[in-house]
């Protein structure tokens, strides 16, 4: 039976008591026994005056005073009910994974998430930017669950987080600001853990690269050392340290296999 209110701002305040700041066309349907004509104009009227915003085609949130001059409120106050509104698993990743362990050195521009097949659009807006990630999956053992204020989000565990930036490097700002999140995050990365997601990550050329830049830039070798005693019971086979078209000397002269073809500066 569908419940009727009188307005459609006393169906957001429910939403807001009950922790939540977003909502979908669906759920809208589903409370007011009112035409889809007369519901989309009483969301017009809401969005206009900024009480709400439509971030994804028949989703919106709800932008609450504090957040009315930015336009809508910080994504991970949104994101899981984004991603169950898209029924799909996903991941909060990359430089916003290492702002929850203290390591973002830099506020990131945009919100980076991984998820599964197919691809999503990126979501860009005035003062939104989310990106869409694909991978073809991963475990959840290398997934912690983040306490916000809408309640909990999946966000790669500091281990799995120091591999994506690598991988995604470019996503990611480009390697010098990938080493310099790297430094800073290296301090709560539990080397056993590091290992195991290792064992489990698919790219054993980020795992060479990861080593280099733990070794030969950072200095780190408490834990580089046990990456370089994992990468000697697996094949693995010269590489660039920044992936490129030219063709160059692949002599690389390091344990790592791995050709410094960049020079890095660590802020």
């Amino acid at each position: 039976m569908k419940v009727q209110y009188g307005y459609l701002e006393d169906f957001i305040v429910e939403l807001r008591s009950s922790g939540r700041y977003a909502f979908s066309l669906g759920e809208v349907r589903n409370k007011f026994e009112q035409s889809n004509e007369a519901i989309k104009k009483a969301l017009q009227r809401l969005k206009a005056k900024g009480e709400i915003a439509l971030v994804r085609n028949e989703f919106y949130v709800i932008v609450t005073p504090e957040y009315r001059s930015k336009g809508v409120p910080p994504p991970s106050l949104f994101v899981a009910d984004l991603m169950k509104f898209l029924n799909r698993e996903y991941y909060v990743a990359l430089l916003n994974a290492a702002a929850y362990y203290g390591a973002a050195h830099q506020q990131p521009q945009s919100f980076s998430i991984i998820t599964t097949k197919p691809s999503l659009r990126d979501i860009i807006k005035d003062n939104l930017k989310i990106n869409f990630i694909v991978k073809k999956d991963w475990s959840e053992v290398d997934i912690t669950k983040r306490k916000v204020d809408t309640g909990y989000i999946n966000v790669s565990s500091p281990e799995l987080t120091a591999l994506d930036l690598v991988y995604y490097y470019e996503q990611s700002g480009g390697l010098n600001r990938v080493a310099t999140v790297l430094e800073e995050l290296s301090e709560i990365i539990n080397i056993d853990k590091l290992i195991e997601t290792v064992s489990r990550y698919s790219s054993v050329t980020t795992v060479q690269r990861l080593g280099f830049l733990f070794d030969e830039i950072l200095g780190l070798k408490d834990l580089s050392g046990p990456l370089k005693d994992y990468l000697n019971s697996v094949n693995h086979f010269p590489v660039l340290l920044r992936p490129q078209k030219e063709k160059v000397d692949m002599i690389t002269g390091n344990d790592w296999k791995v050709v410094q073809n960049i020079d890095i500066q660590v802020d």
